[in-house]
């Protein structure tokens, strides 16, 4: 039952990152890639407020590991990161790592303080 709770999120939460990914970035003429970016703090922050509820394993396997999983990409980050720096905005590049990490971590912590606040 589990890996079809995972599946069923997953089947969500990817094109919902791909239909957020491109409204974003159609709405910026720029190289930073704004839209992975912004999914995957949302994702961090989803996650974080899911961790700290007193789900069951089908919740977060349906919710956590599907959905947000399939929202959020590292491999899209990398890949974009790496374009970046061989592209020669290696700044872009610098910039896109540090945000993309400090954002997920303060997006996550959020997430959680907003779930115990919510639960307290």
């Amino acid at each position: 039952m589990t890996p079809l709770l995972v599946a069923v999120g997953a089947a969500l939460g990817a094109p919902l990152r791909y239909l957020v990914d491109r409204a974003v970035q159609a709405r910026h003429d720029t190289v930073f890639p704004w839209g992975t970016l912004i999914v995957n703090i949302a994702g961090c922050a989803l996650l974080g407020f899911l961790a700290a509820l007193p789900a069951g394993k089908g919740a977060m396997a349906l919710a956590g590991t599907g959905f947000c999983g399939a929202l959020t990409t590292y491999s899209t980050f990398g890949y974009e990161t790496l374009r970046l720096a061989e592209e020669g905005a290696r700044m872009f590049a610098l910039f896109n790592a540090a945000a993309s990490i400090a954002a997920g971590l303060a997006a996550a912590y959020c997430g959680l303080a907003l779930a115990e606040a919510l639960t307290a």
